[in-house]
């Protein structure tokens, strides 16, 4: 538990709020268990809602730079409609499920950078304030750590990991973000290619996987952009030969002719807008060994920015007023 605090617009004496997550990383879909604690003030208290609002810091593309700010991807009321005694105490265990989308914030149990919360949100007498923000740790899903393993074998590196606000045209993403993991190419791709930026969609039935290319240009050519995306299921991770898919979707995404995407902002299109992705779908196979722990693990570990630090640059932000959240409607 981090940043417990007193409900200042709830006057002096009023109730506390102290969330407890269960202090294991959770995955993508799954359900997320924890406790809130209220404790009473110095008179009653009547309880109209308590709410958890799972937050993301996200950065956002301007025609004139970028931004950061905090978005409210999920919104769970877990309890209300009852009195507190003055001095009371009671707890509320809660299990709440995490959307498919939810990025990943830790690899092999190194941060990825990405600051991710779980901000509580008490209503008394018509009167609301958010009093607790919690750390949320996510690992990734088994076909999600299947494929980072891959591009560990075939070479690649982690570079770096963030959230952009903004919607990938052409899939089924449903959050107003979507994750970014950016690799350093593989020795083999290096002449090709800058960087690979990948994206995981997962959705109860399988995942999307969209793969960018930041392709090099040639004596004569300049250098674009290229980007297509994959399916995979959640099943057979263990029957899938996943270093040579992977690789096949590397040589494809190089191979790529349509090209010259382009990130959109603010909640339209991006990347490409819909053009030049392809639906392809994996064939059966053998899973290989471990390689990624020291490759993208490893510079996870180098890259990570302290999450505890984030999560309290994410709250200023948003105390501030955040750049995303006026245009979410707003509850009685």
């Amino acid at each position: 538990m981090v940043f417990k605090r007193l409900l200042g617009s709830l006057g002096v004496g009023g109730p506390t709020v102290d969330t407890v997550l269960d202090p294991v990383a959770t995955r993508p879909g799954a359900v997320l268990n924890g406790q809130v604690h209220l404790k009473s003030g110095d008179t009653d208290f009547d309880i109209e809602h308590v709410t958890l609002e799972l937050v993301a810091r996200v950065e956002a593309e301007h025609d004139d730079g970028e931004s950061e700010g905090v978005v409210v991807f999920d919104r769970f009321t877990v309890g209300g409609g009852f009195r507190i005694a003055a001095g009371e105490q009671r707890s509320m265990p809660f299990g709440i499920a995490l959307p498919w989308e939810t990025p990943i914030t830790e690899l092999y149990g190194q941060p990825l950078g990405i600051v991710l919360g779980v901000r509580t949100e008490l209503a008394v007498a018509g009167a609301k304030d958010k009093g607790d923000l919690d750390q949320l740790t996510v690992g990734p899903l088994p076909v999600q750590e299947a494929i980072l393993e891959a591009l560990g074998q075939l070479g690649f590196g982690f570079r770096s990991a963030d959230l952009e606000y903004g919607r990938i045209g052409g899939t089924g993403q449903r959050l107003p973000f979507y994750q970014e993991i950016e690799l350093t190419p593989a020795s083999q791709y290096a002449h090709q290619v800058n960087e690979i930026e990948l994206t995981f969609l997962p959705t109860p039935g399988g995942m999307e996987v969209v793969l960018e290319a930041d392709k090099r240009g040639g004596l004569f050519v300049d250098g674009h952009d290229a980007l297509t995306r994959f399916t995979v299921a959640h099943d057979g991770i263990e029957h899938q030969d996943w270093n040579t898919l992977v690789d096949g979707w590397i040589r494809q995404l190089l191979e790529h002719r349509t090209s010259h995407g382009s990130h959109t902002p603010y909640g339209h299109d991006a990347r490409h807008g819909g053009h030049g992705h392809e639906d392809h779908h994996p064939h059966d196979g053998h899973h290989s060994g471990a390689g990624m722990g020291t490759a993208v693990a490893a510079g996870a570990a180098g890259l990570a920015v302290g999450v505890v630090g984030g999560i309290v640059a994410a709250e200023v932000v948003d105390e501030v007023g955040d750049l995303f959240e006026g245009d979410e409607e707003e509850e009685g």
